[in-house]
């Protein structure tokens, strides 16, 4: 065998290897659903309130560390610096947990606008926000990991009688305000996937208010379109931010269980949450297909932003329902 056809045969065995290397981290985690239930039901505190949401939030930001490959976001060999489908779902997941760490900061744990900040979440949210690609001194992960720890700090405090600082407020005004962020994070989402077929939108910024004004003039039309590279990326960060949702709301389903009954709002978020399973269904296709509207090929990003937007829909109804009382 000669020197020429034993690289050729080398760099195959080392293609082939990082397709399997890529194939297996890329892989995206099952539900959490029964690890969270499963940590309800052997801890003496699963009755205290704030529990299980504060246990989704450590249970989510783990996997996006400990998941097949680990955290791929800010990897800067080859292949995982190659990979760009995972690392976007790893973002949609990073973004809605940044949003819930600060809800906790500045509604969950505190009773009023003028009650001080909890000791363990003013810790651990900063942490959260630290650039996701950020890889050394200090990298992502360190970061994410002490956040993790002050969480677990936290949760531990709720069932502690002695430590009356640390508190879980299930009101229904507390889960209103949060709700009206994840409501606009899907907005977005909705929006960036639909422009996957390019979209001739009018502008409705200042639609709705006479008076309303805008710091410079708008044009009255364009064009949007994601970009060909950019397609699957913005489907994986949506597939994301829905897995990581879903967690969250499955566990507001418990701890605000109360408030929801009470506003006869219980139905409205499980039907959300049916929304939300319905975005993880398995992908069939070896890549994200983008077929024009009603044309011969599928579009995985419309099907996504189906699910969302009715999600959504449904979100702006249950935030009413808690408006309301």
């Amino acid at each position: 065998m000669n020197k020429r056809n034993l690289a050729f045969i080398t760099a195959g065995l080392v293609l082939f290897f990082f397709f399997v290397i890529s194939w297996w981290v890329s892989r995206e985690p099952a539900l959490l659903t029964a690890d969270i239930t499963q940590s309800e039901q052997t801890s003496t505190d699963s009755a205290t309130v704030g529990h299980t949401t504060t246990t989704a939030l450590i249970k989510v930001t783990e996997t996006l560390l400990d998941k097949p490959g680990g955290y791929l976001a800010n990897d800067i060999l080859p292949p995982y610096s190659l990979l760009d489908n995972m690392p976007a779902w790893e973002f949609g997941v990073l973004e809605m947990s940044r949003d819930l760490a600060l809800a906790f900061r500045k509604d969950f744990s505190r009773s009023q606008s003028q009650s001080a900040e909890n000791e363990f979440l003013k810790v651990a949210q900063p942490q959260l926000n630290i650039d996701h690609r950020s890889w050394a001194i200090p990298s992502a992960e360190s970061e994410y990991r002490k956040a993790i720890a002050q969480l677990y700090l936290y949760r531990d405090a709720l069932s502690d009688s002695s430590s009356a600082g640390s508190q879980f407020y299930a009101r229904a005004d507390n889960l209103r305000d949060w709700l009206k962020n994840v409501e606009k994070r899907l907005g977005s989402y909705s929006q960036r996937l639909s422009a996957s077929v390019g979209q001739d939108r009018l502008n409705t910024d200042l639609a709705g208010d006479a008076d309303a004004r805008q710091s410079t003039d708008g044009p009255r039309h364009q064009v949007v379109k994601t970009s060909w590279w950019k397609i699957d990326d913005e489907f994986y960060e949506a597939r994301g931010a829905a897995w990581a949702l879903l967690h969250y709301l499955k566990a507001v389903e418990v701890d605000f269980a109360e408030v929801l009954h009470r506003r006869n709002a219980m139905v409205s978020l499980q039907q959300i949450i049916r929304e939300l399973e319905a975005t993880q269904q398995p992908i069939w296709s070896p890549m994200v297909l983008n077929g024009s509207g009603f044309g011969l090929l599928a579009n995985h990003s419309l099907v996504m932003a189906n699910y969302i937007s009715r999600a959504n829909a449904a979100l702006i109804d249950l935030s009413e329902l808690l408006t309301q009382g």
